[in-house]
């Protein structure tokens, strides 16, 4: 059992170093890397060099690192803002207005932004001073922005995503292609609970319809903000060519196959950069130093996130060498539980480690175990990640809370403590029914049983 002790060091420096010394999840998820390698036996300094090598060179770290970019490039040229603007002009009349465009808008970045500290700190910016002018108290618009952060996880192409499916153990059970779709119905899912949580929280205020001089015309938004709609429409342009009719027919044209000759993590986040490009042009810098600056200035996303998913893949890879995947599957097949049993240990399991750390780390750490316990239970191996992301999407919502909350709470100026119960209650407990009921089929994403 040396995988499942080399787990626990690895969990053990991380928590100490994240939320004892407070230091950074990237410094965390190094050490963790290299506490792992002992336990890898006498070709430790092989193993950990694979392990490293396999990671800077999987192009999935290379995606992820676009789609930060993407992220940084959308916000600093006002596309995300116009497209806030036009979804706050078209449903921010009706009662609990700036509170369904917090959701709404939470989940369209979902799908582009991924990362749930900018999605709370670009939506909370504009509708957390709204939802307050609209009467609903602090720790409720706190909540919300949190909670809804949530799903930059639970849409396609999270960095969680590629360190899921970019691990040993994962990587070969499944592809990218085959998780895209159902993990897309996995976040619907979770949508449609964010929505009911919205309803709620509107029902028990005394909010009001935000009145008209908060909004920007509908008219002028439209003008001003349709084009951001295109974002959602190019992420479909890679998936298309890569799959369905369409790839055969260019297979055979071009004699190849081009599911595998087009990286659809690659080109996806090309794809929205281009277009970020094209609709953001009118912000972008106008002279070289300018341009210099601009890049510059997002060094520091890229340096936090970098290194937190070089080392996640690292320290998967090493903590797969150790032989943990089989030992851990071993150790929870033991119990022999039913897998509805199985399904919320490892949902307790990935919401508890999730609690301290962010979803990615989480993902490095226990998610990988956990698809493959699914799967060794006979759950399918897309269903069994869709199920695990879910249950990591609670970052936020589980004491002491990651850095959505933190964000959110700053903007609304209040206590976290006030929001931890109603968290747990309105999106960490429905999180981990929603996630265990995908895992043994009763919400159905689109994959057939095994």
């Amino acid at each position: 059992m040396i995988g499942i002790w080399a787990l626990g060091a690895y969990l053990a420096v991380i928590l100490l170093w994240t939320t004892m010394i407070k230091r950074s999840v990237g410094e965390a998820m190094l050490l963790g890397f290299l506490v792992v390698l002992p336990f890898t036996g006498a070709a430790a300094v092989q193993n950990g060099w694979d392990a490293f090598y396999d990671a800077i060179t999987d192009e999935i770290v290379y995606a992820t690192m676009a789609f930060v970019f993407m992220g940084y490039l959308l916000e600093r040229t006002g596309v995300l803002d116009r497209l806030i603007d036009l979804l706050n002009s078209l449903i921010g009349g009706v009662k609990g207005g700036p509170a369904w465009v917090s959701t709404v808008a939470s989940a369209g970045l979902g799908g582009v932004v991924h990362n749930q500290a900018a999605i709370a700190a670009t939506v909370g910016s504009v509708t957390i001073p709204w939802m307050e002018k609209s009467r609903l108290d602090k720790p409720s618009a706190a909540t919300l922005v949190a909670g809804n952060a949530g799903m930059g996880i639970t849409f396609p192409f999270s960095a969680s995503m590629f360190v899921l499916v970019g691990s040993s153990t994962v990587g070969p059970l499944l592809k990218v292609n085959d998780l895209v779709l159902p993990l897309l119905l996995g976040g619907l899912w979770c949508f449609l609970h964010r929505l009911i949580v919205t309803y709620v929280l509107i029902r028990k205020s005394g909010m009001a319809p935000l009145d008209a001089a908060h909004r920007t015309p509908v008219r002028r938004a439209f003008a001003q903000g349709w084009a951001t709609m295109i974002l959602f429409v190019v992420v479909a342009v890679p998936l298309i060519l890569t799959s369905g009719a369409i790839a055969n027919a260019l297979s055979d044209w071009t004699g190849s196959d081009v599911a595998k000759s087009v990286s659809v993590i690659v080109w996806i986040p090309v794809v929205l950069i281009i277009t970020g490009l094209i609709l953001g042009r009118k912000r972008l810098p106008r002279s070289g130093k300018a341009y210099w600056d601009f890049l510059q200035q997002s060094a520091p996303r890229f340096g936090v996130v970098g290194v937190t998913v070089v080392f996640a893949f690292a320290g998967a890879n090493a903590l797969a060498a150790t032989g943990l995947p089989k030992q851990m599957t071993a150790l929870l097949n033991q119990f022999n539980l039913p897998l509805g049993l199985l399904a919320i240990l490892i949902g307790l399991i990935v919401i508890a480690v999730a609690a301290p750390l962010s979803a990615t780390a989480t993902m490095a750490a226990v998610g990988t175990v956990g698809v493959a316990t699914l799967v060794a239970a006979g759950v399918p191996a897309t269903t069994a990640a869709v199920a695990v992301l879910v249950f990591s999407s609670c970052e936020a919502a589980v004491p002491p809370g990651g850095a959505p909350l933190y964000v959110a709470c700053g903007i609304a100026d209040v206590d976290p403590y006030k929001t931890f119960a109603r968290l747990f209650v309105l999106y960490a407990l429905p999180l981990l029914a929603i996630g265990v009921l995908i895992a043994v089929g009763v919400l159905p994403i689109g994959v057939l049983p095994t």
